[in-house]
């Protein structure tokens, strides 16, 4: 037998996707399963956007192209950075991957050094410390609150930080959590992060999906030193509903750019060429969809967190959630308590139960970091949506 690589033996399997395709097998099995692990928009990606994709493939678009991206793609992506983000980059800054994970790859690769500390805000999407790991890197994780809405204040940052310290995953809207930080908490957290020249990995997957009215903030705005200090990574599956389309990028510092460029040229070379005509459909092409699936979310959170607000006798409760699709449900209340005679301790030991005995199925807190509770996702229709959290009440009302 071949033995694995320390790295790699080193990593841990995504849980979410263990979870869903447990859900699916149980599916397969004729079971009516109500998936709220799911992290995609479960509309249809915008019907332009399919086209654009079509005729890239008639018109033969189906060669090699630059590592790093289409040039006209690169040019649109400076062009939404520009005017949605007030940020200058010029196309040779802009690195086009296959989703905003591989970004994030390629970005934590490109500047962490073995035994340099990356600090994580927890909870955190359970990706992060995998991919630092990965890379050499030691994450840091820095304990969130409920109380602060989740949100790391600037003074647990200045305390996390070390000698060994070189990078911040900073992700605003916030999966697992929703936390949006606010213009004025953004510059708080970048004037330390300059201070002590610390480089950013701003994940802003979630930017149109904000909830409040508050328009997302870019920290590399800040100022000029902060943008050079800052990789800002984005992409086209959150907000145009093409998780499966596999395109993300990333803008950031020419040298670095330059760096991650090369090593893509030689890892996975270009997104697949199609795609990125999609893309170019979806940053430049009609934005109305968007603003639909946007108001349907909003419309689902207002819906879940009332179901969820009644649930206080139940010894559940939740945090207020401003962005994604996401709700963290705060279930150590049950903790100490027994199901079927199985005493509850764990958030994965809930998770187990709610999707074996109620056919419902929940991601753990544990894989955020954040064992007291479970991440429900309101990307599924209303109905299965109602359906799911009764299911749920169901459960902690049997609980004693």
């Amino acid at each position: 037998m071949i033995k694995v690589s320390r790295k790699v033996a080193a990593i841990a399997p995504s849980m979410t996707l263990a979870i869903s395709a447990k859900a699916n097998e149980l599916k397969a099995a004729g079971e009516k399963v109500i998936n709220f692990g799911v992290g995609e928009p479960d509309f249809d990606t915008p019907a332009h956007i399919v086209e654009a994709a079509k005729d890239a493939l008639d018109k033969g678009y189906t060669k090699y192209v630059a590592a790093a991206g289409l040039p006209a793609l690169r040019k649109s992506v400076c062009r939404k950075l520009k005017e949605e983000n007030g940020l200058d980059y010029s196309p040779s800054q802009v690195i086009v991957s296959n989703g905003a994970k591989h970004s994030i790859f390629n970005a934590v690769f490109a500047v962490v050094d073995d035994g340099d500390e990356v600090i994580i805000p927890s909870p955190y999407w359970l990706t992060y410390p995998e991919v630092v790991k990965s890379c050499g890197g030691v994450p840091v994780f820095v304990e969130t609150t409920r109380e602060s809405g989740y949100k790391m204040t600037p003074a647990q940052l200045e305390s996390a930080i070390t000698p060994k310290t070189k990078m911040l995953i900073f992700n605003t809207p916030s999966n697992p959590t929703g936390a949006v930080y606010s213009e004025a908490e953004i510059r708080a957290i970048a004037a330390v992060c300059e201070k002590h020249g610390v480089v950013v990995l701003s994940d802003e997957i979630y930017e149109k999906l904000i909830y409040t009215g508050e328009k997302h903030f870019s920290i590399a705005s800040v100022s000029p030193a902060m943008k050079e200090l800052t990789i800002v990574v984005n992409g086209v599956s959150k907000s145009y509903a093409m998780t499966g389309w596999r395109l993300g990028y990333l803008a950031c510092a020419e040298n670095i750019a330059k760096a991650i460029a090369s090593f893509q040229s030689h890892s996975t070379s270009n997104v697949n060429t199609m795609t990125q005509y999609a893309a170019i459909a979806a940053l430049d092409g009609d934005q109305k969809p968007v603003e639909e699936m946007v108001a349907a979310f909003k419309a689902r959170r207002e819906e879940m967190i009332s179901v969820l607000s009644g649930y206080k006798d139940l010894g559940l409760s939740y945090v207020r959630p401003d962005g994604a699709f996401y709700v963290m449900l705060i279930v150590c209340g049950l903790y100490g308590k027994t199901y079927k005679g199985v005493k509850l301790e764990s958030s994965m030991q809930i998770a187990d139960l709610l999707l074996t005995e109620k056919k419902v199925a929940v991601t753990p807190g544990v894989c955020f970091g954040d064992d007291s509770a479970i991440r429900l996702s309101y990307a599924l229709a209303p109905e299965e949506m109602k359906e799911g959290l009764k299911r749920i009440a169901e459960f902690a009302a049997e609980t004693v």
